[in-house]
């Protein structure tokens, strides 16, 4: 059955409270059912360690506790029999009835298999990329993109309401920064290089002469006369547009898209800034010194106050963040998740800190760092240097290895973890790469399908299943790798880990690799061919949500 372990945990937990009240203790403060998969098959299907955990509380013998719960739980609900191992393991041996059990309910729910309400339909506001318009998206940006859309998939797959937003930094010092460098190479290409000196701190990338140029286009070399300050306005919204618009183009064709696309200025037009600081100073956690405003974060866990508008009337980018984070909350979010560079770690306490002092639980706002990736070709790591301008970007990863290698490797580990991006490795059509192999599984299944369509083999019912007994170890594996399902979603939608996925997916996939190349399928005995092509039908549904979950194409041939 798709909940044989919930009925499982059911049955120990009620064991586990007789075993209690005999021996005297407290049914609250019994320890939480654990159940794992055996690493291996003597080792029955499902295994629990709870015997010795109640056994240190009760300073009895775990063998004997143990023997206690397994007498306790009864026969049947798919139970075959219970086994006490090691130093107080209870190892379950389930009936093979449970196998077909979980095939039919994947075919009965369908696509539906592995949804849950776990959300119950609360609004998520998911937060990510929000690169600063002033160059092209990186590989950097990459991950966070594939991280924050994945993400909000698996939330929704898991009962959120949610939206995806992407916050434009177009308010600050680098989009000025980025004005003035687009303006110098625009003179230095009309051969007035002297006039405009390139900034110092200036951003050095090609893409600033192509935006020169595109300006020369535009406006010929009719801002030669102007002042720099009257034309520095144009270069810096110009360039930042068309940054802005290769952004877009480059997230929509890695398969992400945003429901918002919030300005930073729009804060600053709405006078939401000095709003905020108001209500912060209201609730007395913002106080004036030395001629600026500060923000009491030592009332928190930080070690010094924070500025919030300097003594020049200049707001901080933590004034901004504050106001942002306060324009969220007012729009009604219940939650709102972040996704940011390793790099800020140090600022997710402090912004959990204004989120309190909004007047919300600090646990509202969630943030995901996402560390770095290090891109290898042949084994050699591939120089990235955004100071230089010498990056590699996620266009040209997307060029090179498509859409579904760079979204699976992306998400493969952890996002907190660094991260090797072999290009050569995921341009391979081989079982070495886990994005072929994953596809190729789909693709396989496809080809059963239509093959058995193309013979004329009609499929039964599907609740015929429940009358049969799928034997082989290789049928079990799949089934038990199907029956794992909802648990995966349920444990990446709590964990905001899209790396369970991924995981998930390249386990299914091995799982029915193994189970078609140890057993025939058309050709064989009627009752058996036609209870493993239901089977097939099931892991395809399966393995489609789960690229589905991970935005990759489940394709129908390879």
């Amino acid at each position: 059955m798709a909940d044989m372990a919930d009925s499982l945990k059911e049955s120990i937990r009620e064991a586990l409270v007789s075993c209690a009240s005999e021996m005297g203790a407290d049914p609250a403060s019994l320890p939480d059912v654990l159940l794992e998969r055996p690493k291996r098959e003597d080792q029955g299907d499902w295994s629990t360690n709870v015997a010795m955990q109640l056994a240190r509380s009760l300073k009895k013998n775990p063998r004997d506790v143990a023997a206690m719960l397994r007498d306790r739980i009864p026969d049947g609900k798919g139970i075959d029999r219970i086994e006490v191992a090691g130093p107080g393991f209870v190892n379950f041996f389930l009936t093979r009835s449970w196998m077909s059990d979980s095939v039919v309910t994947v075919l009965r729910e369908g696509a539906s298999y592995g949804r849950s309400d776990l959300g119950a339909g609360r609004r998520v506001q998911v937060e990510f990329v929000s690169a600063n318009p002033t160059g092209p998206l990186h590989v950097g940006h990459g991950r966070g993109a594939a991280v924050g859309d994945i993400v909000a998939r698996i939330l929704e797959f898991s009962g959120h309401s949610v939206e995806r937003e992407y916050y434009i930094n177009d308010a600050g010092l680098q989009m000025s920064i980025l004005g003035r460098s687009t303006q110098a190479r625009y003179f230095e290409l009309l051969g007035a290089a002297a006039t405009a000196p390139f900034p110092e701190d200036g951003y050095k990338g090609a893409y600033i002469y192509d935006l020169a140029k595109d300006v020369i286009t535009e406006k010929g070399e009719s801002l030669l006369s102007m002042p720099l300050a009257d034309s520095l306005p144009y270069f810096r919204q110009f360039a930042g547009d068309r940054i802005l618009a290769t952004i877009q183009t480059d997230l929509s064709d890695f398969g992400v898209r945003f429901d918002i696309w919030f300005s930073e200025k729009s804060l600053y037009v709405a006078d939401d800034v000095p709003k905020t600081m108001a209500f912060l100073k209201e609730r007395d956690y913002a106080f004036e010194q030395d001629g600026a405003l500060w923000f009491k974060t030592t009332g928190f866990t930080d070690e010094k106050d924070r500025v919030l508008i300097r003594s020049n009337g200049v707001p901080t980018y933590f004034a901004s963040d504050i106001t942002y984070h306060k324009n969220k909350f007012d729009r009604g979010f219940s939650r709102v998740i972040d996704i940011w560079g390793a790099d800020h770690h140090g600022y997710v306490p402090r912004m959990k800190a204004a989120v309190e002092a909004l007047g919300r639980d600090p646990d509202d706002l969630s943030v995901l760092l996402i560390q770095f990736v290090n891109l290898l070709r042949d084994g050699t790591p591939v120089a990235m240097s955004t100071r230089s301008g010498e990056f590699v970007t996620l266009r040209e990863v997307l060029d090179e290895v498509g859409v579904d290698a760079t979204r699976y490797f992306f998400v493969m580990r952890r996002s907190d973890s660094h991260l090797d991006f072999d290009l050569e490795l995921a341009k391979q059509q081989s079982n070495e790469n886990p994005v072929y192999y994953i596809q190729y599984a789909h693709a396989r299944i496809r080809s059963v399908l239509r093959e058995t369509e193309a013979r004329g083999v009609v499929l039964p019912d599907v609740e015929s299943l429940l009358e049969y007994e799928f034997a082989s170890e290789e049928e079990k594996r799949l089934i038990a790798c199907l029956d794992e399902f909802p648990k995966e979603v349920e444990k990446a939608s709590r964990e905001l880990a899209p790396h369970v996925i991924a995981s998930y997916a390249y386990s299914l996939a091995g799982a029915f690799h193994s189970f078609y190349n140890a057993h025939r399928i058309l050709g064989e005995e009627e009752a058996t061919m036609k209870s493993r092509l239901l089977l097939v039908r099931a892991t395809g549904i399966v393995l489609g949500s789960a690229l589905g979950l991970l935005g990759i194409a489940a394709p129908e041939r390879m």
